[in-house]
């Protein structure tokens, strides 16, 4: 496997480069992204695994439906260049939290409210969801700098009368975006 018509075949792939339009110019292995901005391609690259590895890879792509190997390789590589972002403290971040809680917990609904109002400025979005059992779920959606949204997400299950709090944090650097928060804060 791998012999010279492969290496051949695959410099001839990579010589070639794909406009959205379909006209193809030599020199580079560069192909359009759907649903991106004319000048986003895609640059074709080899990589060699070892046989044990490969298949670890192939069973977490099915695992995850991803339609392709290199559809999973992206998510890993933007996973890792989040992790990376989210090490600073002042990175541009965004959280949801779910919080679930019993709607007739004295005051919660009240220290809840008290508390997305503190942090009114990194509150993006709230919403209350009725469960059965006399539960309730409350999603919120936060937006700033790492380290204060990380304050907010844990000031949020903190609340007393929160039987189960947790969140996850991203950046939308990954996706080419920001949260478009700003600073300095006044209170």
């Amino acid at each position: 496997m791998g012999g010279p018509e492969l290496g051949g075949l695959t410099r001839g792939l990579m010589a070639k480069r794909t406009s959205r339009g379909g006209r193809r110019k030599a020199g580079s292995s560069a192909t359009p992204v759907d649903g991106r901005r004319k000048d986003a391609y895609v640059v074709r690259l080899g990589v060699s695994l070892e046989p044990d590895l490969l298949a670890l890879l192939d069973s977490w792509v099915r695992e995850r439906n991803s339609p392709s190997r290199s559809d999973a390789i992206r998510a890993l590589i933007r996973k890792e260049l989040a992790e990376h972002e989210l090490g600073d403290p002042d990175s541009d971040s965004v959280a949801s939290v779910l919080l679930i809680y019993r709607h007739d917990a004295p005051n919660v609904l009240q220290r809840l409210t008290a508390v997305e109002h503190r942090w009114g400025g990194h509150v993006r979005s709230s919403s209350h969801v009725h469960l059965e059992g006399g539960s309730c779920m409350q999603l919120i959606g936060l937006a700033g700098k790492r380290d204060e949204v990380v304050n907010a997400a844990e000031d949020l299950r903190g609340v007393k009368g929160i039987a189960f709090g947790r969140y996850a944090l991203g950046t939308p650097a990954v996706a080419g975006g920001t949260t478009g928060h700003r600073h300095p804060h006044h209170g």
